[in-house]
């Protein structure tokens, strides 16, 4: 068989391959009409969906800083007045960012704009709840840090803060949380847990007790034995030598006795 003759005979063979694929699996070329139904689609369904997931989370945000204010006043009833030291301080820092001074320390509550989907090697795609409509998982993020009071007193920029929970709100309302002792809200209850004043309330006195006993360490002497003149000049004239609870240690679940 001549060589013109096999090329012939392979483009042939490569036209029904792609006719067959082209008929049975759908590969054919989107047209223009295909692609703005696509883009319609898309925007009534998934968009729309992160347009709650946002609304619903700012919702649940809004109600988180009236149990902080709560929380404030319940707490400083219960210390009295006679030290004023240890009295908790609310304070809105705007539409997303909320702190609560808790003596040494300052929870910070964040509020992420964007709506998240999960990966799928996520835990919660063996939910029952997350697997019967995939939008359900759309969830938005409020992230709770764990910063010394001096890194703001003394404008530390370079202090670390600590993630000690997050909390991931869906467009109804159901919510779970990852994040240190949060237990009894976990992907578990996904779909059988509506967040409220009392869920609310819950998440931030764990997370208070948990700040409270993540004491400060001091940190290894291996990683502070060196520094600079022009280090140190800096440092003691603007206080801003950097510290964290755990700088120089491995941060994870055995930081504080459970």
């Amino acid at each position: 068989m001549g060589k013109q003759m096999l090329v012939s005979l392979f483009l042939y063979v490569n036209f029904l391959i792609l006719s067959i694929l082209n008929k049975h699996y759908n590969y054919l070329p989107m047209t223009s009409s295909d692609i703005k139904k696509g883009i319609v689609t898309i925007l009534k369904s998934k968009a729309v969906v992160k347009q709650d997931v946002f609304e619903k989370t700012k919702a649940c945000f809004d109600q988180l800083k009236e149990v902080l204010t709560g929380v404030e006043d319940e707490y400083n009833g219960k210390l009295g007045e006679d030290d004023k030291r240890i009295h908790m301080l609310f304070e809105d820092k705007g539409e997303f960012v909320s702190q609560l001074k808790v003596a040494g320390d300052v929870l910070v509550f964040h509020m992420h704009t964007n709506t998240f989907e999960f990966d799928r090697e996520h835990e919660v795609w063996k939910n029952e709840y997350a697997k019967a409509d995939e939008f359900n998982s759309y969830c938005g993020v409020v992230n709770i840090y764990n910063f010394l009071h001096d890194s703001f007193r003394y404008n530390r920029e370079h202090d670390a803060g600590y993630l000690i929970a997050r909390i991931f709100i869906n467009r109804e309302g159901h919510y779970f949380v990852e994040g240190k002792r949060q237990k009894g809200t976990g992907i578990n209850n996904f779909g059988t847990s509506m967040i409220s004043k009392e869920s609310w309330q819950s998440i931030v006195e764990t997370a208070i007790l948990y700040s409270l006993e993540f004491d400060l360490l001091v940190p290894p002497y291996d990683d502070v034995k060196i520094i600079s003149m022009m280090q140190m000049s800096s440092e003691i004239l603007s206080s801003k030598m950097q510290t964290g609870k755990r700088l120089g240690f491995v941060y994870n679940a055995d930081d504080v006795k459970q």
